[in-house]
């Protein structure tokens, strides 16, 4: 019987589904800051969903690894006063301003 880390190896061979496993851990790692911030600060869902202006739902898909938009995930980041930053590959020159 193989045991999940050998599974997950083996996968991890394949170049697509190694690329969407990135994907998917980090909007797991996004998911996990948020909740961990709200939690930090005392919130409710139902608090920041209102100043954030979303529904409570929204923000539980959120919070669970659900694929959001990036209008509210950014809605939900300055309610909870984070803010967001891209980190610029090295081999870009000029980023676009």
């Amino acid at each position: 019987m193989k045991t999940l880390k050998g599974h997950l190896e083996g996968k991890l061979r394949d170049e697509r589904f190694r690329r969407l496993f990135a994907e998917e851990k980090q909007l797991a790692q996004l998911s996990l800051q948020i909740l961990q911030v709200r939690q930090h600060l005392g919130l409710s869902q139902q608090e920041v969903a209102k100043k954030a202006k979303v529904t409570q739902q929204q923000l539980s898909k959120l919070e669970h690894g659900a694929n959001c938009n990036v209008s509210t995930f950014l809605k939900v980041c300055n309610a909870l006063g984070v803010s967001v930053e891209l980190e610029t590959p090295e081999f870009v020159e000029d980023p676009v301003v």
